[in-house]
Order: structure tokens, then sequence, then C-alpha cells
């Protein structure tokens, strides 16, 4: 079987092996290439693996994390020694950013986080085979990142694509296009992607943009000689050539004016700085990570922010997820927080109607917000059980959390406890149920909002006169309601 890169057809891999201890990933796997016509070993445990692939070199190999025995890192490197040519794909469902940049580090092609869809491991092998010639992160060393104040925590597959761009692109010089909402940790972005690169011992300049003066943006970023401008007494150097050899982290890039966005254009192209009010230029070799929480792509349209700015900047994007979309780190990220509270055993703080507490909350302000509300939380519990009333009220971006918004979080939270109490029971018909828990409250404040007015309260609510009095009569039996009004 062949596959075109480009024009050249590339031919894909005969022989793969397996090493994964779980027999439905296993299988599945096994299937899905079997059905290609190949050739599959599969092996459960690092060590026969390895045995297989003494026997056998394989062409691809999908290559577990976690394994009975030795762990499939440390396996990575016996097997990239027995066989230098196969392409070898690691696949995790407990990675963080260190296993992804271990992975990199080792020579694997790729990482997968489970779970995953089969044409993804197919289009890996497929990928694989055609560039064995150049595995990833040849000169990379991992920097423990998890264990540092700046660690990036989390374990849901949002988070686990995030680890793998990080993991990537670090061993390179390319920009780095770093989106999501406020909140959502694009400085630790940043500083992982120096920590991991080769480039770390350099500088790392971190540049909020916002906090500029707008009027002093250009001198900031380029540095200016003395008397440039009213107030400038002395020359300065810019950002830029204060990063010079290390990396330069720009926050809020969408903040940058016109003008100055052409200048940097040019940096970027030449590298090369031109201090405001000066005629001199001098060299400068910067990696630039930048960041925004605006839709560039629509400033663009807009015409606020050049096209080939855009396109120079956006090399290689990384978007983080806001934490709505990540709940399943919570846990994670609480044990985190708390231990740099100083809490040394967070588990028994945190009973698991915390836990749900959090989880169904609004959290506008994202990973920042939830670090904030559970300091907020250990203060006020003094170090005994953190409890639901520690935690400051709900906000919103714009102010306190609306009524619609609080009783989505209900509505959340009331599911969870519904499914933990139902668990290993017959399925239960939870619409019903959270019906019969809010009408009540729904027709009688309406009733009481409308002077008791049926025929009023049937049109606000979208029903039948006749459904109104049925209702009244369900939920309120002792009540003599009339046939008619």
């Amino acid at each position: 079987m062949w596959v075109g890169t480009h024009s050249t057809p590339v031919r894909m891999p005969h022989s793969v092996l397996i090493i994964d201890d779980e027999e439905p990933i296993a299988w599945a796997l096994r299937r899905a290439f079997e059905r290609e016509k190949h050739r599959v070993e599969v092996a459960a445990t690092a060590e026969d693996g390895l045995a297989k692939a003494r026997r056998t070199p394989p062409d691809v190999v999908f290559l577990d994390v976690r394994l009975p025995g030795m762990d499939g890192l440390t396996a990575l490197a016996q097997l990239r020694a027995i066989a230098p040519n196969a392409a070898v794909v690691v696949i995790t469902a407990h990675g963080n950013l260190n296993t992804a940049v271990k992975a990199v580090e080792g020579g694997a092609f790729d990482y997968l986080a489970k779970p995953f869809e089969l044409a993804q491991a197919l289009d890996a092998a497929k990928r694989a085979l055609a560039q064995r010639a150049a595995p990833l992160g040849e000169a990379l060393k991992p920097a423990d990142v998890d264990d540092t104040p700046d660690a990036i925590v989390g374990r849901s597959p949002a988070m686990q694509t995030v680890f793998k761009r990080i993991a990537l692109v670090s061993p390179t010089n390319a920009c780095v296009l770093v989106t999501g909402e406020s909140g959502t940790g694009k400085e630790l972005v940043a500083r992982a992607i120096h920590a991991n690169g080769p480039r770390r011992g350099k500088p790392l300049v971190v540049a909020h943009v916002a906090a500029f003066n707008p009027n002093l943006v250009e001198s900031e970023l380029f540095g200016h000689v003395r008397g440039a401008y009213t107030g400038a007494e002395k020359q300065r150097e810019g950002l830029f050539t204060v990063a010079h050899g290390g990396t330069l982290f720009l926050d809020e890039l969408a903040d940058i004016p016109l003008p100055v966005q052409a200048k940097l254009l040019r940096v970027l192209e030449r590298q090369e700085v031109q201090p405001v009010g000066g005629n001199e230029t001098h060299t400068v070799d910067v990696r630039l990570v930048s960041a925004t929480h605006a839709d560039l792509s629509t400033a663009v349209r807009e015409g606020k922010f050049r096209h080939d700015l855009f396109f120079r900047l956006n090399v290689y994007p990384i978007h983080l997820p806001p934490l709505r979309d990540r709940v399943d780190d919570i846990p994670l990220l609480a044990d985190h927080f708390l231990r740099k509270f100083g809490v040394s055993n967070p588990a028994q703080v945190l009973p698991v109607e915390t836990l749900n507490f959090l989880k169904a909350r609004p959290w506008p302000g994202n990973v920042r917000e939830l670090r904030n509300a559970l300091e907020h939380a250990a203060i006020e519990a003094r170090g005994a059980t953190l409890r639901p009333e520690h935690f400051p009220e709900p906000t919103s971006a714009t102010g306190p959390a609306s009524v619609a918004e609080r009783l989505r979080s209900l509505v959340v939270e009331w599911a969870r406890e519904q499914v933990t109490a139902l668990a290993g029971a017959e399925p239960a018909d939870l619409h019903l149920k959270l019906i019969e828990e809010l009408e009540p409250a729904l027709l009688d404040e309406v009733l009481r909002q409308l002077d008791g007015n049926r025929l009023v309260a049937a049109r606000w609510l979208g029903l039948a006169r006749a459904t109104v009095r049925k209702l009244i009569r369900k939920y309120h039996p002792d009540r003599n309601e009339p046939d008619d009004d």
C-alpha cells in the first residue's frame, strides 16, 4: 500500500508492533492495521515487546507509557537502540507535559493521548513512515516542569493536546502564537516552551503589552536614544535587546498599535532593531512567543491587525481550552494549588461534595479564578475542611453571575449528584425528575407575580389553561380548584 506525500510515494509500514497491556486498545489497533494488510504483533509488556523487536525489527511501534514492569519511556530508549529505523508513537492516558517532552526527547515520532480515534493511529503511522529519517526532539532535554511553581496541570484530552504541541515546538526557534481566554495560563505555556527549548539558561523576558503606555509601545519594544522624545533623558534598551539570545513573550498582542506592528514585522524578518530616534540598527537573536485572548482573524479582517504580521507570528499556534471544557482537571488543579498554599494533604480537606461544587460552578476567569477562589477558601477554612460556603461568590466577566448562570450551575451539580447516587442502578428518567423538581417553583412564582390569574399565567408559561389547572391540582392537591375559570 502506498500513500502520497507531495509528489513522492511512500510505502506504508508492513510491520507494526503494538505494546499495550489494555486488551481492548491492543485488539482495536491490531484489527485496524490487519485490515490494511500489515503484519501486526502485540505485546502486553515492554520486556515482551523488546524481545519481539529484536526478532523482527518493526517499521512502526505503538508504545504505551504505563506498562507492568518496565515503563514505556524507559523502554523507548532500548527500543531506539534495537530498532533505530522504527517510528515510535507513544500513547498514554496519564500524560502530562513532562511525559510529552520526555517522549519527544527519546525520539518518539508522535504522541497520542487516550482515548484516540483509530483514524488518528492510522494517520500517525502513515506520517511516521514518511518522516522516519527525522525523529523529533534531537537536542531536547526536559525540564521537570510539573514540579515547578509554573507547572501546567491537567490530564484531560484537551490538555494532552497542549502538552504534545509544546513538546513538539520547544526544540525549534519557530514563532508560537498562544490563544485562549484570560486566565487559561498562556504565560505558563511560554515559560514551558522556553524551559524545554535550546534557549533555556538565556533570558526569558515577559512583556504585557496592555500595561504599556500606548504612546511608548515602540520605545518599550525597541528602545530609544537620548532625546528621542520629551522625557527621554537617557538612552534605553528595548525588550528585544534585553531578550537577546533568549525568548521574548509578548502578551496581549492585539494591543500593539498598527504603526508599531509594521516595525515589529521588520524586526522579525531582519532580526535587526532600530531604537526610536536612532539612525543605526543592531542585530538581535530572539525567539518570539506571543499570546492574545482576542480573535486576531477578526482583527485582520477589520483592518486592526496586519495580515502579514499575523501569518509571521502564527507559525505554530497553541490554543488553551477554557476551564469549562476541562472540568475533570479541577480536582488535579485544586490539589496543586492547595499544596502551593501550604496544605500538605489536600485530599483531607477537599470532600467529594466540595469537588462537585467546584466542577459545577462557572469559571469565567478560568484557572486564575479557580486559584484565587481556592486561596480565599483556604483562608476562610483555617485548616478545616473546605465547604462551598468558604468560597467567594461566583462572578462573571462583567460582574456577579446572572441568575441563569447560577441555575445552569445548580442543574449541573444536581445531575452529577443524581448520576453518582444511581451508579450501578437502572437508568432513571432524569429529565422528568428535573422537571418535577423545577416545575412547582416556576408555577407558584408565576402565579404569585400575576396575583393568581391562571389565564394570564398560562400565556406566560406557554401552556393551555387546562394544563395549568392540572398542574395546580398535581402539586397542591389540598387546593379546591374549580373546573373552569
